[in-house]
Parts: structure tokens; C-alpha cells; sequence
């Protein structure tokens, strides 16, 4: 639902389902790393910053790159090294990774 809000450029419904998510994240490091990323998402789609990573994906419509983001977000995940903070960041970013790869089209 944060995604397709996202996609709909509906920001305050974007928001409050990230709110929604960060809730369920809890407070401790794991969920800090999972809010900030959900956080740089929301902010950079409704910014359009064109140096974000999220925005030259969803414009590009680009399948291969996103499955090699999710790829890549994947193993940093299966890094045992990696802190709680870390790896709450990369959750929500193959969370959203996958929400998006399942779309029925990445337009």
C-alpha cells in the first residue's frame, strides 16, 4: 500500500502507511534503520530528487535494475557482520524492492 500510494503521488497517504510500518518496526535499532529508509524513500520520491536512487528507478521503469538492486540489498542482508540498524535498513529496501518488482507493470 506504501508503494502504490508512492506511485500515485498521494503523499499523505504515503505517509501515513509509513508511519503505519515504522509502528510495527518498534524502536529499537533494527526499526530506526527501517524508518530511515522508509523515510529516504517517501522524501525523495516527493521531492523528485533526481540523485536518489528510488527516483532514477521508478523513472526508468527498469526491471534488471531493480532485480539487481534486490539482489545486491539481499546479500548485505546475509552479511552476519551486519548491525541491527543496518540490517533494518536493507529490510525495508528489498521489502520495497519486491513490492515494486510485482507490480503488473513498472510504469
Amino acid at each position: 500500500m506504501f508503494l502504490r500510494a508512492l506511485l500515485k503521488r498521494d503523499f499523505s497517504r504515503a505517509k501515513a502507511h509509513a508511519e503505519k510500518l515504522q509502528k510495527m518496526a518498534g524502536k529499537e535499532e533494527w526499526g530506526k534503520g527501517y524508518a530511515r529508509a522508509v523515510n529516504g524513500i517517501l522524501n525523495a520520491i516527493k521531492d523528485s530528487d533526481p540523485d536518489a536512487l528510488v527516483v532514477r528507478l521508478l523513472a526508468s521503469h527498469d526491471r534488471k535494475m531493480a532485480e539487481e538492486l534486490l539482489t545486491r540489498f539481499e546479500e548485505v542482508l546475509s552479511q552476519e557482520f551486519r548491525d541491527d540498524y543496518e540490517r533494518g535498513y536493507y529490510t525495508a529496501w528489498t521489502e520495497f524492492l519486491r513490492a515494486y518488482l510485482n507490480q503488473k507493470t513498472l510504469a
